[in-house]
């Protein structure tokens, strides 16, 4: 660890006073506060007679500023630190070639270590200090940029707040990145250790801050995922294991976050253009979507290939639903109808089709028969122990148990841990990701919106007083918040539902509020918002550590899609296309954006809509411009003025252009 500072006089005490009790604290005050410089002490190869946490070594850095009357001065000080090496301390190999099965022998450790990036980038702390105080004043300003456009984005205070605040998990220990530069995330934090390793994909999926802010370090996330996690069959184990090569983990696919990977391969497309990234792992991929009808697929998710899931479903809530789930099938709809468009892309139309004609035949069957009338079900006879049985042999389930003991209450006489008739917070989930992306219609609109009233209606909790929540309590007392799932008046809940039912958890709460105010339900979106940031308004909790099973939890950056949302922003890369169809028809309106090539801001003003450059650049063929009042008159690139057509809502240059600076359309 290295101290430094660019003052012209610093002084440095390297040793503390050694003593009992609290005699060091004593004795630094003292000197700090004397005039001159702090004395200095030599205790160099010295060993403490002392015991305790007075036994611990501290050096302090000082400088000395002359600061006239009536002005001012400031003096840097950075404080840098290099752990070069990390070992998988949460998860270590049983047998690592060192005949320890503990594995925490110093040889042990070795085998399963890795450099951290940063140690890559410099051979010490020193060289980390030097670099800060050398670049500081560029970083420094950067960020100020980034910080100001992002705040001034023309978002409600809570949902701008929400956007913003989780940014912080970015910059915890929940994010690391491995030697090669790719990104790998906990999904959380505990004191002393990550929580829930493995850049769980079915957490990390509600996330759309990183593949926005740092693109290449989310696509870093997919090539991990579709060369390390997949099995021969087509099956993503939903935990990355470290170090990088070793075994994968050897637990079943999870639904949820096997499709929503597929739907972030074109979402990170999209963002980027990077055709050659798609190629090297488009054909894990095609399997990934495959996997669903694979005769090697022991959970037998969709067999018939009739688009709608049957078999054993593991998913995020840590359980497996069986039957029909609006909810999972859902995300495997989405995942075929992304996986048809990057067919498309990759040039085999007839995989297109493929994927298509089982989508239609899904999407009819999910929007008739899995929708009460008010809201998507999970349709299960949570009666018939038979719907066990195909699974017998198929592995085991979590904490090593058979099927049986697992999932079927001998007592209840019930299939354990289902949805069934209940109101699930993720019941429309793909539609979400599916409007954020920008791949149309999963779920019928009407349907979908009635489905996000019935959410609102039956899942928002105005106070927890009176609420019975048997496991974490993320809210409490007068607090509000939004429950992963109810069971209405006039529907049986299971009498062991799924788990977490009772619990608010706002990385769900974030996506749920951003889908209603997508759909038009903007009060009850932002009702929904509100109650998690009042939750964490700084006086009850952390206002930048919002915590789900850890710390800085990972789902939370779920909330940046509220700056997507407001901005309406539309984005597609390769085909040059940038757009924007705020919420808001007004003027006065501004909003941060970035892509993989250049960031900026998108300012309305009267009769004119300015999309600015903050760095990079970024190649324009098509603006959408939403419905807007008015057809454009003109549009300018850097200063030129450049021809164009119109379709639709959008203008369609004749030439295509690239930007560096500003891009305006006037009406």
């Amino acid at each position: 660890m290295s101290i430094a500072t660019d003052s012209e006089d610093a002084n440095c005490q390297v040793y503390w006073y050694r003593g009992n009790w609290f005699d060091n604290l004593t004795v630094y005050w003292k000197d700090f506060t004397q005039f001159g410089e702090m004395p200095e002490r030599d205790y160099a190869g010295k060993e403490s007679a002392y015991s305790g946490y007075t036994n611990q070594d501290v050096a302090t850095l000082t400088a000395r500023v002359n600061i006239p009357a009536k002005t001012k001065k400031q003096v840097r000080m950075l404080l840098t630190w290099n752990t070069p090496i990390i070992h998988n301390y949460w998860n270590p190999e049983e047998d690592c070639g060192c005949n320890d099965s503990s594995c925490k022998t110093p040889e042990a450790q070795k085998s399963q270590s890795w450099k951290q990036y940063y140690a890559v980038l410099f051979r010490n702390s020193t060289e980390s200090a030097i670099y800060g105080l050398k670049n500081f004043d560029r970083l420094y300003n950067e960020t100020e940029k980034f910080t100001q456009l992002l705040l001034n984005s023309s978002l409600p205070p809570e949902a701008l707040d929400a956007v913003s605040a989780n940014l912080a998990v970015i910059k915890s220990p929940t994010c690391l990145r491995l030697e090669d530069g790719s990104l790998y995330g906990f999904e959380g934090c505990h004191c002393d250790s990550g929580c829930c390793e493995g850049s769980c994909t079915h957490v990390w999926a509600y996330t759309y801050a990183i593949p926005f802010l740092f693109p290449q370090l989310e696509r870093s996330m997919r090539k991990l995922e579709y060369t390390y996690s997949m099995d021969d069959a087509g099956g993503m184990s939903f935990r990355l294991t470290l170090p990088i090569g070793r075994d994968r983990l050897d637990f079943r696919p999870c639904v949820d976050g096997q499709y929503a990977t597929v739907l972030r391969v074109l979402r990170e497309y999209k963002i980027s253009g990077d055709v050659k990234w798609l190629s090297s792992i488009w054909p894990a991929v095609k399997r990934s979507i495959e996997y669903a009808w694979s005769p090697d697929n022991e959970d037998r998710w969709d067999f018939d290939r009739d688009g709608i899931m049957e078999g054993r479903q593991h998913h995020t809530l840590d359980m497996e639903l069986f039957g029909e789930s609006a909810w999972l099938s859902g995300m495997y709809l989405a995942g075929l109808k992304a996986g048809a468009e990057l067919a498309k892309i990759m040039g085999e139309p007839e995989t297109a089709n493929e994927y298509m004609s089982i989508f239609v035949k899904g999407k009819a069957h999910l929007n008739s028969t899995l929708y009460n009338g008010e809201y998507f079900i999970q349709r299960v006879d949570v009666r018939n122990k038979s719907l066990l049985d195909p699974y017998a042999d198929g592995g085991k389930s979590m904490h090593g148990q058979d099927i049986y003991t697992a999932y079927w209450s001998e007592e209840k006489e019930e299939i354990l841990y289902q949805i069934a008739d209940g109101c699930g917070i993720d019941q429309v989930l793909a539609q979400w990701h599916a409007n954020l992306i920008g791949l149309g219609d999963i779920f019928d609109k009407e349907k979908a919106q009635s489905a996000l009233s019935s959410i609102y209606r039956y899942n928002f909790m105005e106070s927890a007083r009176d609420h019975i929540n048997p496991c974490r309590l993320y809210c409490l007392n007068d607090e509000s918040g939004l429950l992963m799932c109810s069971w209405p008046e006039g529907k049986d809940a299971p009498a062991i539902p799924v788990p977490y039912a009772e619990e608010t958890m706002h990385g769900f709460e974030y996506q749920a509020a951003c889908h209603m105010i997508q759909e038009g339900m903007i009060e009850q979106g932002l009702r929904c918002v509100r109650a998690v940031r009042e939750r964490y308004d700084g006086e009850k909790r952390n206002p930048w550590n919002e915590i789900e099973c850890g710390s800085n939890y990972a789902r939370s950056m779920s909330s940046y899609a509220l700056l997507l949302t407001y901005s309406g922003f539309k984005y597609d890369v390769p085909n040059k296309m940038i757009g924007f169809a705020p919420l808001e028809k007004k003027d006065d309106l501004s909003f941060f954006w970035s892509l993989d090539s250049g960031w900026g801001h998108v300012a309305f003003r009267q009769n004119k809509m300015e999309i600015s450059l903050s760095s990079g650049s970024i190649d324009i063929a098509r603006i959408e411009i939403g419905n807007r009042q008015g057809a454009p008159s003109r549009v300018e690139c850097d200063g030129v003025d450049q021809p164009f057509t119109t379709e639709f809502d959008a203008i369609v240059l004749t030439n295509p252009a690239t930007c560096t600076e500003h891009i305006n359309v006037y009406f």
